[in-house]
This record gives structure tokens, sequence and C-alpha cells, in this order.
């Protein structure tokens, strides 16, 4: 099974949406659902807020949190939330490839805690050290 791990962008809707639309402001968040839909068996959002979003789930409002620059405290006790919403969706089984199309503040802390799972999942970080533009370069190249 192959995943994609899209993080949510500081440019949201001005309204409440289905979490597939409500970053859609945003030129990487457009790009990797794009590449996302096109490149894996299923995609979810990293929110800030809510953890591990289903792009298609129910409408939620904007907000203003992201974990870029939050203290190592925050990033592990949010990645504590999303590891155990990642099993809970099942998606912790042998043979799952993790695709993080997000920075390294949605997936530093979250790493370790997928690699002690008892499963073999392989993770992966196509855009790793890119600065904005290069990412946006990335995924122009790559659709």
């Amino acid at each position: 099974m192959d995943i994609g791990l899209v993080s949510c962008t500081k440019s949201k809707r001005e309204h409440t949406a289905p979490p597939k639309d409500l970053y859609d402001e945003s030129a990487f968040f457009r790009k990797a659902r794009q590449f996302a839909l096109a490149n894996h068996d299923d995609w979810y959002i990293l929110s800030a807020k809510h953890g591990l979003l289903d792009p298609d789930g129910e409408p939620i409002e904007p907000y203003d949190e992201t974990l870029s620059g939050a203290s190592v405290k925050r990033k592990r006790n949010w990645s504590k939330m999303v590891y155990t919403q990642l099993s809970d969706n099942g998606l912790l089984t042998d043979e799952t490839r993790l695709v993080f199309h997000a920075g390294r503040d949605y997936y530093d802390e979250l790493v370790p805690l997928v690699d002690d799972a008892d499963a073999t999942i392989t993770i992966e970080t196509p855009t790793d050290g890119l600065q904005y533009g290069e990412t946006l370069a990335w995924y122009n190249d790559h659709l």
C-alpha cells in the first residue's frame, strides 16, 4: 500500500471546507495533492491542528496552527497523535510505503515512531532538503 502524506499549509480558504479543499489556496498543496492523487494508492493530510485528515472527511474550519518553529515537545506530542491515527486507520502494516510531502517539522519526530512499528514500512521524503521554490519545481518536473 502506497500512502502519500501531504502537510497542511498556512494559506487556507476563509470558510469551512472539506480537508482536500481547505488548503488549495497554496501552490505547494495543489501540486503535492495532484502528485499524491497520480502516484499513490491513497493520500491523507497532515494537519498541525487535527493530525491525520481524510481528504474527503467532514468539513473543517480554517485555523492558524503550524508545526514550523514549534517546540520539540509539541512536535513529539503531535507525532504520537498522528502515529495512533495511522495505526487506527490500518496504515501501519507490512509493505506499506509512506511518502511525506511535507517539511521536516511534520515528519522528524514521526519517523522514529513508524520505524519502531511492528511492521515493515518504507518511508520516503522526496523533497527533503529542498527550498520552497525547488520543491515546487520538483513537483512541476514530476507531474
